[in-house]
């Protein structure tokens, strides 16, 4: 039941399913995660680990904050291409729930300039 109600613990399941589902395909690996896919892995674990916005966090391709190096969000990009659609075959609830999560508001972004704080919207 905690993948329906805690945020962080559903982005890191799923992106490990998506992961999975490609590296399973594209690299032949029959279950196991080869060493380039275990990097992406780990590397997106952190960051929604390290994730500002904790519980709030909106899904990354609408994220105002870019946490990921240029490189390493390609990958996640080919990715999700290729294992999103194959989510809800494989993993229907998973994927609903992602498209559910995709409506979430974005939250907005405190920021300090020059000892004044204003609060920044991003869409």
């Amino acid at each position: 039941m905690k993948i329906f109600f805690d945020r962080l613990f559903r982005e890191k399941v799923t992106i490990e399913k998506m992961i999975r589902l490609y590296c399973n395909k594209i690299h032949s690996t029959n279950g196991e995660l080869c060493n380039e896919c275990t990097e992406l892995l780990n590397y997106a674990l952190q960051r929604v680990d390290n994730c500002p916005f904790s519980d709030e966090k909106p899904v990354c391709n609408k994220c105002p904050i870019h946490c990921y190096k240029k490189e390493m969000r390609e990958k996640v990009r080919t990715v999700m291409r290729f294992s999103g659609p194959k989510m809800l075959f494989h993993h229907p609830i998973l994927a609903i729930l992602h498209i559910m999560d995709k409506g979430r508001k974005v939250p907005e972004i405190k920021t300090k300039i020059k000892g004044t704080e204003t609060v920044s919207k991003f869409n």
